[in-house]
């Protein structure tokens, strides 16, 4: 059920906006409304105001969209409401049909509307639904019918159903990660749904691959494997029957039976160069399969180079990434391994963030500035890996954690990290907060007036983003992917997976496999 070609365009179009944006970890506790509302939760105007001010809380594709449509001439925005958490666990089943609703009572009381664009992660499950944005995308359609144009932008860790695709007209991803192409998704989008409001009809290809790839080898840069050289591949073709490709990496923990990389061509009705086109991206993939298995750095090991790091004159300083910890792929944001064998190591001039501990934090707020405590991180944490740990510091600055994005995904846009504290712990400086996020921009440390390029050794709970924002400090040489438990880690034999297609790649050896593209509206 996808739109054909409309006979006229309207002078005003009326096009609606909505999303549910959240990646699911199967192996996290529950999202629930807070998680969104802590967020943003944004409904009518106030979605739309938030859209076009100085610094967006939401995620940039629909300020983009917005700005792109502005400019394109006379339009007539119709903001239903944009839903959007922190990477977490699933969502709570309830909450999620609540929102559903409000999506179907606000498009049905907009109705007629010229066209819908559709802002979702794409890798959400919840408590009983594994594809929540495939049945957003089929009510959406069932509202609006089959000759409303219906585009939808995802993130490049979709998991992307077969529904999905059959649901709306064209779907975008993400080509870079870490993910500083959001806006241009987003103003792609913009292009399309007008494009499809004069009279594109587009066929659609896509083919899913036997691989779930940890996210650390779903890197975009030129050089970093397989799935950049697919996504460069894609982009270099100069066709005119080309409208969009999206390679799409996914998202393992979410342990689902649409798992797996996936490939969409979309082009101006030819489905045999469509699928053409997807069968030779995934054929390249598919013999460089070797590398989505990761190499990750002993934790001894890493805690050895901040040694020296901190102590031997010309060594160049590092940054160490404990991705197992990362809550933009659903976990804590509070393991302590890393932080308790720097310390123990002795470790010297080191800065580690964030930390989500919201006792701590207000443990910290409550002595002051210059106070000294007794540390009690995961005080009130029960989670696994969530381990406690103990040791004395000293609160050396307090913060209210909001603030706006310097570089990477987060520039321009608004954070809030909720009552903040840098504490000293040994030779370790650590940012602790209270709403859980992702250590993917630098302000997160200087707004504590930390220098970062003074740093010997930097540490970041976060698994990719931060290479965006803190490349002008380090290059990629001396960034180190350290291997701790969390409920992110790379390892995936580690995670007792229960829905995914098996076999699949790194988790299974699979010599034989061939692509078939579905081509939309066939087997």
């Amino acid at each position: 059920m996808v739109a054909t070609a409309m006979t006229a365009v309207p002078a005003t179009p009326r096009i609606a906006i909505l999303g549910f944006a959240i990646e699911s970890n199967r192996f996290a506790p529950v999202s629930g409304r807070d998680d969104f509302e802590s967020r943003a939760y944004l409904a009518g105007e106030s979605m739309l105001a938030d859209a076009r001010s100085a610094a967006p809380a939401m995620t940039p594709e629909i300020p983009a969209f917005v700005r792109r449509m502005d400019r394109r001439g006379p339009w007539t925005p119709v903001p239903i409401l944009f839903a959007n958490a922190e990477s977490g666990g699933p969502v709570e089943h309830a909450f999620f049909l609540d929102t559903l609703a409000q999506f179907e009572r606000g498009l049905r009381a907009a109705l007629p509307v010229d066209a819908v664009y559709l802002c979702e992660h794409g890798a959400a499950i919840t408590t009983e639904e594994q594809d929540p944005d495939g049945l957003v995308f089929q009510r959406v359609r069932a509202i609006v019918g089959p000759d409303v144009p219906v585009v939808a932008t995802v993130d490049l860790h979709a998991n992307v159903s077969d529904r999905m695709v059959d649901e709306v007209d064209v779907l975008i991803s993400y080509r870079r990660n870490p993910h500083t192409d959001m806006a241009e998704r987003g103003t792609e989008a913009a292009d399309v749904l007008s494009s499809l409001m004069e009279g594109l009809r587009v066929a659609v290809a896509h083919v899913r691959m036997p691989v779930v790839a940890p996210p650390t080898q779903l890197l975009t840069a030129p050089g970093t494997g397989p799935y950049a050289d697919m996504i460069h591949a894609a982009e270099a073709m100069d066709d005119p029957r080309l409208v969009n490709v999206s390679v799409v990496g996914g998202f393992a923990y979410g342990d689902t039976g649409k798992n797996g990389l996936t490939i969409l061509v979309t082009t101006k009705g030819d489905g045999d160069y469509a699928r053409a086109t997807a069968h030779t991206l995934a054929e390249h993939a598919w013999r460089e399969r070797a590398a989505f298995t990761p190499e990750l750095m002993s934790l001894p090991r890493a805690v050895e180079l901040a040694r020296r790091a901190g102590v031997e004159p010309g060594t160049s300083a590092v940054l160490l990434a404990d991705v197992a910890d990362n809550p933009g792929g659903g976990a804590r944001g509070n393991t302590p391994f890393l932080l308790r064998a720097l310390i123990e190591g002795g470790v010297q001039g080191a800065i580690l963030g964030v930390v989500t501990d919201p006792a701590l934090a207000a443990e910290a707020h409550a002595a002051g500035e210059g106070a000294a405590i007794e540390a009690h991180f995961n005080r009130d944490e029960t989670t696994v890996y969530s381990e406690a740990y103990t040791a004395p510091a000293t609160v050396l600055k307090l913060h209210g954690g909001r603030g706006v994005g310097r570089r990477g995904q987060l520039a321009g846009c608004s954070f809030n990290l909720g009552p903040s504290a840098l504490l000293q712990v040994g030779g370790v400086q650590v940012v602790v907060i209270t709403n859980r996020h992702q250590c993917h921009e630098p302000m997160f440390f200087e707004m504590f007036g930390l220098d970062i390029a003074a740093a010997r050794t930097v540490v970041v709970k976060s698994r990719g983003h931060f290479r965006a924002a803190f490349d002008e400090f380090f290059p990629p040489q001396h960034i180190y992917n350290v291997d701790a438990p969390g409920l992110t880690s790379p390892m995936l034999a580690r995670f007792d997976f229960r829905n995914l297609p098996r076999p699949v790649v790194p988790l299974d050896a699979l010599a034989d496999w061939s692509p078939h593209a579905r081509l939309r509206g066939q087997p």
